[in-house]
């Protein structure tokens, strides 16, 4: 991805998502869409997106919406973890978060756990770490997370 395509597609996650314009997509699923994350200095960092325009808060959807979401996490949830574990043997966990403290759009974050993880961060929030490892174009997501990013597709196409 060039800086210059990703800037487009990040002006409107959903709305690109939903045009089939979204190059971070990964699968379409019941209530979103499954996304690899900008960054990836723990590899397999996947979001959730609503697949609702406008929506900016998980109670904005009505409760059978809201639980499709939901249990479009777990999915993508146990789908990270499967491909994770089968791709790093160091793989310990996954952390599921919705914040939405910054992007205006519903959201949930899957970050991938490792024990290679510096002592003082891996029982940490993500949101820990240094800012170059948010910004610093060695952790951007390309196609060093090809293989990841496939196991993650087929977890998610195996979990249906």
């Amino acid at each position: 991805m060039t800086a210059d395509f990703r800037a487009d597609f990040r002006t409107d996650r959903v709305g690109s998502a939903l045009r089939g314009e979204n190059p971070t997509v990964v699968r379409r699923l019941d209530a979103g869409f499954a996304v690899m994350g900008d960054v990836q200095f723990l590899p397999g960092y996947a979001i959730l997106l609503t697949d609702v325009p406008g929506v900016e808060r998980l109670s904005d959807l009505p409760r059978p919406r809201r639980l499709a979401y939901l249990a479009d996490l777990d999915r993508l949830g146990e789908a990270v973890e499967r491909a994770c574990r089968a791709v790093d043997p160091a793989f310990r966990r996954v952390n599921l978060e919705i914040l939405g403290n910054k992007d205006p759009f519903l959201h949930a974050h899957v970050w991938p756990r490792f024990d290679w993880e510096p002592e003082h961060l891996v029982r940490m929030p993500v949101w820990l770490y240094p800012q170059d490892h948010w910004r610093d174009a060695r952790y951007a997501l390309g196609p060093e997370q090809d293989a990841v990013r496939a196991a993650i597709g087929a977890e998610l196409d195996a979990l249906r």
